[in-house]
């Protein structure tokens, strides 16, 4: 296997956690911070950019584990590729994000 495919499996695994907030915080109707808003990144988009920028991240991650290379669930070092892109995308959006919805910090207070 190339390289270049474990690099694409990790971002694509970065794009759907990046999914998730968006997708969760649109289907329950509330807004939420994404590219779009102004500032972007810190203001609220309306739940329904949110839908849409989280099925757009869906697709993305769908194309880069996918669509490239032979990705293999039963592959440990696809899943370890795909799996760390999610862990850090997860914790550097729950550091972002915590500012702005009450949870920016790793320890308890």
């Amino acid at each position: 296997m190339e390289w270049i495919h474990y690099v694409s499996y990790f971002f694509g695994g970065a794009f759907l956690m990046n999914a998730l907030p968006h997708l969760v915080s649109g289907i329950m109707g509330r807004p939420f911070q994404s590219p779009f808003a102004r500032p972007p990144g810190q203001g609220l988009s309306s739940s329904t950019v949110n839908v849409l920028w989280g099925f757009l991240n869906i697709v993305a991650g769908y194309v880069l584990v996918l669509r490239v290379g032979n990705f293999d669930l039963r592959s440990t070092d696809h899943v370890v590729a795909a799996g760390l892109g999610a862990l850090l995308t997860g914790m550097m959006l729950a550091r972002m994000f915590g500012r702005f919805n009450g949870g920016n910090s790793l320890s308890a207070s």
